[in-house]
């Protein structure tokens, strides 16, 4: 990245940061709603919320005017929102769901992708668990500069908070995009796309009775919420379309892996499981791996071999590089052909 981007990442983070610090303290809010507040504020061009003091309207209104004169790429405006979405994180102390896709396994996700759809103009795209819409911008911003393609991008996100930064990201960065906030395991009315991507939400379903109709759903108790994930994106696949997942490296490990494999037979592909690098999780079991699919249809097939392994640290570069390197030899010879 150029010292101009990283200087207008910073400029862009300072004017965040100031504008949610005044609107925090007179609100007494926490970080994430005074954030919110601000995005809106400069989506606005003015301070909407009200009830602010002449001298606090004031200084949003010179953030706000100081944010407009900033010259910016989407790429930029996305770091700059993802660092202050990560300090409210921390000055909140939000739950794990709130938690951002490092941006070294959204290039990851991203090369995938761009390996995946390098000869196709229109790519539709959808994140299930969008949260923020950090690695849904990734990847939409990826296959606009890397192949030239042009994005229509779907997202879905339960959480009220979570969806508002998504919704304020995606127009700050110019971004035109279709986004639901609703619960993407109850009936979702998003049509099907090339391309499904998601670090996707680890743990269980809370309501039954929403799940009655997936294969994937546990017999006794509740069901892995991944798993559910894994179904609705391949209902919400073209044939022949492809998942990019974040998933657990265990996943075909658990107690309910069989039902999981009983459901993929004859839906989707298992085309590649690849484990991220064991020094960025606290211990084994919280380590996750790229998982992806390609649903039965169209011009699809099994890919012979699977793609199987395990990145190198992301401190070796080289290493890093390497793999990727493997990774697209394997896409050309197993899997495009």
């Amino acid at each position: 990245m150029s010292k101009l981007s990283n200087t207008q990442i910073e400029q862009i983070f300072n004017v965040f940061n100031t504008a949610t610090e005044v609107v925090k303290q007179a609100r007494d809010s926490s970080w994430i709603d005074a954030l919110i507040e601000v995005l809106n504020d400069i989506l606005e061009g003015t301070p909407e919320g009200g009830g602010l003091t002449d001298s606090d309207a004031d200084k949003i209104q010179t953030a706000i005017s100081t944010f407009d004169e900033i010259e910016y790429e989407p790429e930029t405006l996305r770091k700059a929102l993802q660092m202050m979405v990560l300090k409210a994180s921390k000055e909140d102390q939000l739950p794990a769901n709130y938690q951002l896709t490092p941006d070294t396994i959204g290039d990851v996700v991203s090369y995938i992708a761009s390996g995946l759809f390098e000869k196709q103009k229109n790519v539709s795209i959808l994140d299930p668990a969008m949260g923020t819409g950090n690695l849904l911008t990734t990847v939409t911003n990826s296959l606009s500069d890397n192949i030239g393609a042009q994005v229509h991008p779907y997202g879905l996100e339960n959480d009220d908070a979570m969806f508002e930064i998504a919704a304020a990201s995606f127009e700050l960065q110019q971004i035109q995009a279709e986004l639901y906030h609703e619960d993407a395991i109850v009936d979702v009315m998003v049509p099907k796309v090339d391309l499904v991507i998601s670090d996707l939400p680890i743990g269980y379903y809370p309501v039954d009775d929403n799940v009655k109709n997936f294969k994937t759903r546990a017999q006794k108790g509740h069901s892995y919420v991944h798993h559910l994930f894994l179904e609705m994106a391949a209902n919400h696949l073209n044939d022949g379309g492809f998942g990019i997942f974040l998933v657990p490296s265990a996943i075909f490990k658990s107690e309910e892996a069989k039902s999981l494999l009983k459901w993929m037979q004859g839906k989707v592909y298992l085309q590649g499981l690849l484990n991220l690098p064991k020094d960025l999780f606290a211990n084994e079991a919280a380590q996750k791996s790229v998982l992806i699919l390609q649903k039965v249809g169209g011009s699809a097939k099994q890919a012979e071999p699977v793609m199987l392994g395990e990145f190198p640290s992301f401190k070796d570069a080289k290493g890093v590089q390497g793999f990727l390197t493997e990774i697209d030899d394997w896409r050309k010879n197993y899997l495009d052909k």
